[in-house]
């Protein structure tokens, strides 16, 4: 059993890839343009410039966005992975000590996953792969895609 699920491994990191890079493009497109409820569901968005809301949203709309469809993946899940972490620090810390307790639970979360994805990479239907086996085509050595098995 081990063997067949491990052999989809790519595969299930490709749908977990899409689904973290979905929620948090979304995420940012609500605070930026009002969409889906808006900022903090309110139907609002954030002021243009007003740190840190605003550029925590461009950040979620952009590295979301690069997450979703695979495009240098390890970097943009290392800054969202980044801004998660600061979110939860410098906005959620400061109510109380757990997540549960101050609201930081999805800061928290998103945090986690994509710092996984900077390890692991884009897994299966990224656009890395297209980019790596052109590279590769081209004689210049290319990132090793092959999944992490132990």
């Amino acid at each position: 059993m081990s063997a067949r699920l491990n052999s989809a491994q790519p595969y299930a990191l490709g749908a977990f890839r899409i689904v973290v890079g979905l929620l948090f493009t979304v995420h940012g497109a609500a605070s930026l343009f009002g969409v889906l409820g808006g900022s903090a569901g309110t139907g609002g968005t954030i002021p243009a410039g007003t740190w840190p809301g605003w550029y925590a949203a461009v950040i979620q709309l952009v590295a979301g966005a690069l997450v979703l469809l695979g495009l240098g993946t390890r970097g943009a899940a290392l800054i969202a992975s980044g801004s998660m972490a600061y979110a939860y620090f410098d906005v959620h810390q400061r109510a109380a000590l757990w997540p549960i307790q101050n609201g930081g639970e999805l800061s928290v979360l998103f945090c986690w996953a994509f710092l996984l994805l900077v390890f692991t990479g884009s897994g299966a239907f990224g656009l890395d792969r297209l980019v790596g086996r052109r590279t590769a085509a081209d004689g210049e050595p290319a990132a090793e895609q092959a999944p992490l098995t132990v």
